[in-house]
């Protein structure tokens, strides 16, 4: 096989260097990703700071961020190191000396390779995140036929600049490692032998980073309040490799806040109802711990119908009312006609967690949603799964590509039926990156629901929107742009809301209105960040419920996404047992002061009105007061029954691991079938 790296003469001084560095013997290579990693490194980092200047100056310690990002960058180049030097003893002496310096030689270029390629996406990401890459990074590169078109439209000069950069690299990488492809052996096989523990000892060493009984992980370089700073501190190719080894421990993601016996979480969920004043008691079945008796409070001949409008990061940041833009006039006229949610937060910041918090119910956790782990895929509560129970066909329309994230295989084995998506729109008006328009969404909906008022069946559809995301594509004409150029989110937002706002419209002349429940929410905000450990403002979104016989009220107490599906159970008028921890506000007295609980990449924040802890990985929790009227966090020291709001908090993080762990979030088996089984 030719050589990935020709063997051509190079340069003087490069030669030069390769001669000083031969004293290294088979290390040789590695001494040189050394050499070129940690200024490459250290300059990026600087950049990236200086860039950010005013953030981290707010937090302080310019010197003691960059020593320890030079920490972190000896940890990468470690973990690099370390597969290549498993191998030295069987290869790097004479007999496969040829083999073994181009193997080393590629390693180290693909090394190179990828520390540029993630450095230079850092600043995109970076402006869209507020974050290095991390595990998000990693689950978008399953999508493609999505994200390319994306970054296409929205990021072409980041994609072609960031591409040249890398192309440029390894060139470079390649003319700097050429003489190492005719360098002679130096080292005898005695000496490999010998020299190798001790190298593969300071490698690991490097990686390990620590002699405290745990290794360094991101939580080592917390060095300040401000998570993008944080971040800062680390390389994008470590924080890359946590995000994959994360990844790879899911199903006791949350035990990095502690840990905690499964009575003694129980525990402190009952009391926790207790104090919410929550009447529906816990049935005690050791094979489904959460599983509750929720009778509907409204009581009905015939339950309604519900249709869920998931609104793509259509965050409290756009609704004049609630503190944000005066970008969606039509909600602000809606809310006016049904139940209005003024403290409702959304669980984490991706669409999936959304979905996962509306949709089944489930609490957040450091890891992915449940909507695209493995134990999940089959017999997992959902809303659709309950509605099944009381004969409810279940539909999800989208605009876009339903695979995405896993949406289809998820709803599909999980109590819908049908999933509509961009294939099975004719002629839309416009299609976009992320798939045909929200007024193609909207009028496909307007079709299904006439469609099943014909049925008599009651239905569930749960409608999701695309049009307010990057690069925030709509058809011209259709509003009055907020602001220049036509593609950024204010003017998306107000393009979706407009479709909603044409879609109530039609709806409220359809016969299906009378008999039909709307509930109009966001998935999350967009670009959630902040100068806080968790930033609460961001999490805040709006919440609607209206159609059928549903009276205008304002929901004052703080509330979770988790809360909307038991509601709406009884707001429908149908009776169920269920896992679900959500409260049913339908049966709670005015003036509580509610609870919320958000998953900001690794921190957990659980907020009692306007007391917060924040739980942070191997670390103390934190306490805060959120000013919902300034929507700042404020560190307070911890309060007189600070040990009692830390130990609930942490209870609801561990809660749903544990579940999905156990595979103990389901459905009690139906009497039907229990009865068919005996």
């Amino acid at each position: 096989m030719p050589p990935v790296i020709d063997a051509r003469p190079a340069n003087g001084r490069i030669e030069m260097l390769w001669q000083r560095l031969a004293v290294c013997g088979p290390y040789a290579p590695l001494a040189m990703l050394l050499l070129v990693g940690l200024p490459l490194l250290s300059a990026s980092r600087a950049a990236l700071m200086l860039w950010q200047a005013e953030r981290v100056a707010a937090a302080g310690a310019w010197p003691e961020l960059l020593l320890q990002g030079l920490r972190n960058d000896l940890m990468q180049i470690g973990i690099f190191s370390v597969p290549l030097l498993l191998l030295v003893p069987l290869l790097a002496w004479r007999p496969l000396w040829g083999f073994w310096r181009r193997l080393s030689g590629l390693w180290v270029l693909l090394a190179i390779a990828l520390l540029v390629l993630l450095e230079v996406s850092s600043p995109a990401f970076i402006a869209e995140y507020d974050s290095r890459p991390n595990r998000l990074y990693v689950e978008y590169l399953k999508y493609p036929g999505e994200v390319l078109p994306m970054l296409w439209e929205g990021f072409r000069l980041h994609l072609v600049g960031g591409v040249l950069l890398t192309a440029a690299a390894v060139w470079g990488a390649m003319r700097l490692l050429r003489p190492w492809l005719s360098m002679a052996p130096r080292w005898g096989w005695v000496r490999v032998l010998l020299t190798w523990p001790l190298v593969l000892f300071v490698a690991l060493f490097a990686v390990r980073s620590s002699v405290d009984h745990r290794p360094a992980n991101p939580a080592s370089f917390a060095l300040t309040g401000d998570p993008m700073v944080n971040t800062l501190v680390l390389n994008s190719a470590y924080s890359v490799t946590y995000a994959i080894y994360g990844m790879r421990h899911e199903a006791r993601s949350s035990e990095v806040y502690g840990k905690m016996a499964e009575d003694e979480i129980l525990r402190h969920v009952r009391a926790t109802r207790e104090l919410l004043q929550d009447p529906r008691p816990l049935l005690g079945d050791p094979e489904i711990p959460t599983l509750t008796e929720q009778p509907a409070t409204v009581r009905r001949e015939r339950p309604l119908n519900l249709v869920i409008i998931l609104e793509e990061s259509l965050g409290a940041t756009f609704v004049e009312s609630l503190g944000g833009v005066p970008v969606t006039p039509e909600i602000e006229k809606l809310k006016k006609d049904g139940w209005w949610f003024e403290q409702l937060y959304a669980t984490g910041t991706r669409s999936v967690r959304g979905i996962e918090a509306v949709t089944t119910g489930f609490l957040p956790t450091p890891a992915q949603a449940v909507v695209k782990l493995s134990l999940a895929q089959r017999n997992f509560s959902s809303l659709a799964s309950i509605l099944g129970r009381a004969g409810y066909e279940s539909e999800f329309i989208y605009g876009g590509e339903s695979h995405f994230d896993n949406m289809r295989g998820f709803f599909l084995a999980n109590g819908f039926s049908r999933v509509t998506d961009e294939n099975d729109y004719v002629n839309p008006v416009f299609k976009a990156s992320w798939g045909v328009s929200d007024e193609d969404l909207f009028n496909k909906t307007h079709e299904r629901l006439l469609a099943k008022h014909g049925d008599g069946l009651p239905s569930f559809t749960l409608v999701f929107t695309s049009s307010n995301h990057s690069p925030f594509e709509f058809p011209d004409g259709r509003i009055e742009l907020y602001e220049q150029p036509k593609g950024t989110d204010n003017n998306a937002v107000k393009y979706t809301d407009w479709a909603l706002g044409r879609f109530i419209e039609k709806a409220k002349k359809s016969p299906y209105w009378q008999d039909t429940l709307f509930v109009v929410v966001a998935d999350h905000d967009i670009r959630v960040r902040g100068e806080t450990l968790v930033p609460i403002e961001r999490f805040h979104i709006p919440g609607l419920i209206l159609g059928a016989d549903i009276k205008p009220r304002t929901v004052k107490t703080v509330a979770s996404q988790i809360d909307l599906p038991p509601t709406l159970l009884s707001l429908l008028g149908v009776d169920a047992r269920h896992p679900m921890p959500g409260r049913d506000l339908t049966r709670e007295p005015e003036g509580l002061p509610g609870r919320a609980m958000m998953q900001y990449n690794e921190n957990y924040a659980w907020m009692e009105g306007q007391q917060v802890v924040v739980l942070r990985p191997d670390k103390a929790p934190t306490h805060g007061r959120y000013d919902p009227a300034r929507k700042h966090l404020d560190a307070v020291p911890p309060p007189a029954d600070g040990v009692a709001i830390e130990q609930r908090a942490l209870a609801h993080s561990l809660l749903p691991a544990w579940l999905y762990r156990e595979q103990r979030y389901r459905l009690p088996e139906a009497p039907a079938t229990a009865q068919a089984a005996r």
